[in-house]
């Protein structure tokens, strides 16, 4: 296992001139040796990018990559001594589910009883001991996914093992018991794991650590707790949850913090003079019903009232507002829930509440 540095840009055209030229803007970036971690973002964000030029799949155009201090840039996969498990099943079918795990110890002239001892653990972790002797061939294509991952967790040896959306051809009730399976793996191998997905879920369940990309940036990075109570960036608070954050336009000046000319806060010294770029930051689970003219609240007109199942969803237009902006809030099903066409008091400025300006989280506010 190794302590990955990454201080690099990539871009896939010579001479890069503006941020839209980059696959990966610049960025520096620490993964710690045993760690978990998700790279997390939309299709085209740059995490696979990224995934590749730690294992050394791709040169960066710009920078370095480090493996425990040493410059391992110009190395190739098998110099850095990577274990990568990626979208498909990459197996031989003529081989066993066993001759298939065996394969990468065998490759490194491992012991017999060594390879034996090792094949049977990561089988019994990924519950396959019953099918050691079923020649692939035979198998569906879940069952040769998760070969491939045991493939890619057999070697004791490796810097780290990297997963590229390895659970994309998996049946969707399986996923998560694969999800809490790697959870567990790794606890129990404390191998340096990087998991890209598109999916929070799998993100949210796999990783300690989790890098929400976008548009070749990591805008940033933490756990699960951080990435949903207080969001680095816009973009993340849209990202994460379901439905994500409430982004609401607000005005501070010397009176205070308004929305849709609705006194909502005194203005603190970190957003006085923000003026129209600033952005109130709320998430649904955090907006509750309020008495009329509650302070940290706004009146608003329900436009939709849906039953989730385990919480209603309602939306909800703030009254006054010209751009007709609206706002979401999740209620337990036991609550009085409003009808559409009611008018509501919505609380939105409490202990939860972010702000933001230029998409970016200001610092040292306690609404």
């Amino acid at each position: 296992m190794a302590r990955i540095d990454l201080d690099l840009a990539h871009a896939y055209t010579a001479k890069p001139q503006r941020d839209e030229d980059y696959a990966l803007l610049p960025l520096k970036m620490r993964f710690d040796d045993g760690g978990a971690y998700a790279l997390l973002g939309p299709s085209g964000c740059g995490k696979t990018t990224l995934l590749n030029i730690v294992s050394g799949l791709v040169k960066p155009s710009q920078g370095s990559v480090k493996f425990d201090g040493a410059d391992v840039t110009g190395r190739t996969p098998q110099q850095r001594n990577i274990a990568q498990v990626f979208q498909f099943p990459v197996i031989y079918d003529t081989m066993t589910v066993a001759e298939n795990l065996a394969f990468p110890l065998r490759n490194r002239g491992v012991a017999t009883e060594k390879i034996k001892q090792r094949v049977g653990k990561i089988a019994e972790m990924l519950e396959m001991s019953g099918q050691l002797g079923t020649r692939a061939a035979g198998l569906t294509a879940d069952a040769k996914q998760k070969i491939s991952l045991g493939r890619g967790l057999v070697r004791e040896d490796v810097s780290a093992v990297l997963f590229d959306e390895p659970l994309t051809v998996i049946d969707p009730h399986l996923k998560w018991q694969l999800r809490r399976k790697l959870k567990q793996i790794h606890h129990e191998l404390k191998l340096t794991l990087i998991y890209v997905t598109h999916d929070q879920v799998e993100a949210l369940t796999f990783a300690d650590q989790v890098v929400v990309m976008t548009r070749g940036r990591a805008v940033q990075i933490g756990s699960a707790s951080d990435l949903f109570e207080r969001p680095q960036h816009t973009f993340v608070g849209h990202f994460i949850g379901s439905p994500g954050m409430n982004f609401l336009p607000a005005r501070a000046d010397a009176s205070g913090v308004s929305v849709a000319g609705h006194h909502v806060m005194a203005a603190g010294a970190a957003l006085a003079g923000s003026g129209d770029t600033l952005k109130l930051g709320v998430r649904p689970e955090y907006v509750a019903l309020a008495a009329s003219g509650s302070p940290g609240a706004l009146p608003a007109i329900v436009t939709q009232a849906q039953d989730i199942g385990t919480y209603w969803l309602v939306t909800a237009r703030i009254v006054g507002d010209p751009a007709e902006s609206l706002i979401r809030s999740r209620l337990r099903p036991e609550q009085a829930i409003p009808e559409v066409g009611d008018t509501v008091w919505l609380t939105i400025v409490g202990a939860h509440t972010c702000f933001y300006r230029d998409d970016e989280l200001v610092s040292g506010v306690n609404a």
